[in-house]
């Protein structure tokens, strides 16, 4: 019997190591034709890939069909991805067994709902395709679904050193809502903005207001009418505002998805596992400060585990993958200079969304080993074979979750511009102020401006692999 245990033991040793493979390795051939800028194989890569598609990952497959799709300019393809994503992470919700399948086994079993910040993206993207394609209309309905996620985010999150308001979102908000020419609405999402990068995103992420951001909350307060709110804002910002200086020309946007956001990967924390008292089994890590007590599901001799154990726990963590350039302009067609302005820092924000639930995550993790723990002993009692079998399997399925959506950019940029009607050539350029070493990325294109209609244009930059 011991015999038997042994060798299952070691075949679970080996399959463990294959299991704690990350998420992005498992999807490396993928992710190495995506960075080649190969869309086309990319998606027939992932396409074929059935683990990418089993019903626990069906989520980051539409979400990674439809970024490819939207990169190849297919809009409506991408769309049809995207909504579908939505209608995943809607149903999820209604799924109270994944969080028993969590506690006694793994996450990993369990469908991917998504970050919050992923499913803010998830509207980003659906409404640049609309945008796109120049239906405005379908724009603004995402936008009333996204002002239904911030508000679930503001519930979800009550303190004010969380992330629970996005700045970026209510600015595309506004950025839509403008275009329509409706500019109440547009100032509303504007002014949103700016309250949030200066109360939230300045500390959290050492993010301010773009300028740009504070001229258009500026023009969509005078086309309001609201002439005492450009008073006020003209004596905040510095700035002033001239309606005389405002010619009847078209609009261009322009949004710079910039490198690629973060990937998870796992760490460990040792705790000491103590003594269970009356029933209570207790974690700490004095080096972290780190304490949890957990009551055991039965309260008698019978349960009663180890008076000391080292355990290790797995939790998920994000590795950041650096940006080849960090600042870019655009040149118009008379010799100036638009700088892009960050809008968002997607990969500070995806750190900090995983932050917010650590304690949480933490708390999971270490009442799942408890129980575990409570049924090793028993069966030890029982038979020492199979409590020895018990302790293998539950070492091999101790790991981290390491899905996330692995396709979005690791920043987004913004600026707006203002053209005469009639085609322009303009021209797009990023470089490094940290490494001037690397060459300066130019992109040139043809725009069809027209009077008193807003052009969105989108740019992707190269990415750098992960080491």
């Amino acid at each position: 019997m011991h015999r038997t245990c042994i060798g299952v033991i070691l075949g679970l040793l080996l399959w463990s190591q294959a299991c704690h493979v990350t998420y992005y390795q498992k999807d490396a051939q993928f992710h190495q034709l995506f960075l080649a800028n190969k869309l086309e194989e990319a998606d027939v890569q992932l396409n074929k890939n059935k683990r990418a598609k089993r019903r626990k990952n069906r989520l980051l497959f539409y979400l990674n069909r439809g970024v490819i799709a939207h990169l190849m300019q297919r809009y409506e393809k991408s769309n049809y991805f995207f909504e579908q994503a939505y209608i995943i992470y809607e149903n999820s919700f209604t799924k109270p067994l994944d969080e028993a399948l969590t506690l006694v086994i793994s996450a990993t079993t369990t469908d991917y709902k998504g970050e919050d910040h992923e499913i803010f993206l998830l509207h980003y993207y659906k409404i640049l395709n609309f945008l796109q394609l120049e239906q405005y209309s379908e724009a603004l309905v995402e936008c009333r679904r996204l002002n239904i996620r911030l508000n679930q985010l503001g519930d979800k999150y009550k303190k004010t050193n969380k992330y629970r308001r996005d700045a970026f979102i209510h600015t595309l908000m506004g950025l839509v809502y403008q275009a329509n020419h409706e500019y109440n609405d547009a100032f509303i999402a504007y002014r949103n903005a700016i309250e949030i990068y200066q109360e939230d995103y300045k500390r959290l992420f050492g993010l301010s207001a773009p300028e740009q951001l504070k001229k258009d909350l500026l023009y969509t307060a005078y086309k309001t009418g609201l002439h005492d709110q450009v008073d006020k804002y003209q004596q905040e910002f510095k700035l002033r505002y001239d309606p005389v200086k405002e010619p009847m020309l078209g609009d261009a946007v322009f949004l710079w998805n910039n490198g690629l956001g973060p990937v998870k990967d796992a760490w460990s924390i040792d705790f000491v596992l103590g003594h269970d008292v009356g029933g209570v089994a207790t974690f700490s890590n004095e080096e972290l400060g780190l304490f949890f007590s957990f009551p055991l599901p039965v309260r008698d001799d019978s349960t009663s585990i180890v008076d000391l154990e080292l355990i290790r726990v797995a939790f998920p963590k994000y590795r950041e993958r650096p940006l080849i350039y960090d600042q870019a302009c655009i040149l118009t067609p008379d010799g100036k200079q638009q700088t892009l302005e960050i809008l968002e820092d997607v990969n500070s924000i995806a750190s900090q969304v995983l932050r917010q639930r650590m304690v949480l995550e933490l708390s999971k993790s270490l009442l799942k080993v408890a129980l575990k723990k409570v049924a090793e002993h028993q069966i030890r009692k029982q038979s020492e074979a199979l409590g020895i079998l018990v302790k293998g399997i539950n070492f091999v399925t101790e790991k981290a979750d390491t899905r996330n959506w692995q396709t979005i950019p690791h920043s987004i940029y913004y600026t707006r511009i203002r053209l005469p009607e009639g085609m322009h050539q303009v021209a797009f350029r990023a470089s490094s102020g940290k490494l001037p070493c690397i060459a300066v990325h130019r992109q040139e294109f043809c725009l069809a401006s027209r009077k008193d209609q807003t052009l969105f244009h989108i740019i992707h930059s190269p990415i750098a692999a992960l080491d």
